[in-house]
């Protein structure tokens, strides 16, 4: 039977609860075997350090069921991680939305490696956006209860998927609705020169 290994494709079903300081949990993210999570180990971005401790060389049908320090899961809470973004840098169609940046509101944003991420506005000043780029479970140690779904070599489809790209379209193309221009980083890449292309 194949297992878990660097180039694999996999599926998994699980629970993720966060554990509160009280030693009780909380349910906070639910992945069902009729829609589970797709990766290629080694290659899909995004994965919890524990969990893919726990994943490497396991079979279908393995379940699992563990706890994993903050150090492991989504990391410390960091003020690095707090941004301000000029107002001009968050726009559709050119145009600035304030009733998008309200207080609280989260926002989905690409990294340079294709990787999305969320963002939830701190503050909306007259000039720019405060985003907080915490993980919603950094300082948090979280509980895994799951099994492995399915497990077999990638299709090609699946490994072009799960190449690490740039996320905002750059890569020299000059039309692409971030503004960059083949060499200019002032899409939000920071590989230089828009990845590097």
């Amino acid at each position: 039977m194949e297992t878990i290994a660097p180039g694999k494709y996999f599926e998994i079903a699980y629970k993720l609860f966060r554990v509160n300081p009280d030693g009780t949990e909380t349910l906070v993210h639910e992945v069902t075997p009729d829609d589970p999570d797709r990766a290629i180990y080694g290659l899909t971005l995004g994965f919890v350090e524990a969990l893919e401790e726990q994943l490497a060389g396991k079979e279908k049908g393995y379940k699992f069921d563990f706890v994993a320090d903050p150090d492991k899961a989504f990391g410390p809470y960091s003020e690095d991680e707090i941004y301000t973004i000029p107002r001009d840098r968050m726009t559709v169609d050119g145009k600035f939305d304030p009733d998008m940046f309200t207080p609280g509101a989260v926002i989905p944003l690409m990294t340079p490696d294709n990787y999305r991420i969320d963002g939830v506005v701190v503050e909306l000043t007259p000039e720019a956006v405060v985003l907080d780029l915490n993980h919603p479970l950094a300082k948090d140690k979280v509980h895994y209860i799951g099994e492995v779904i399915a497990v077999r070599d990638p299709k090609p489809e699946e490994l072009q998927e799960a190449q690490p790209s740039c996320g905002c379209g750059c890569c020299g193309c000059g039309d692409n609705g971030c503004g960059c221009e083949g060499d200019d980083s002032s899409c939000g890449c920071d590989r230089g020169g828009c990845c590097g292309c």
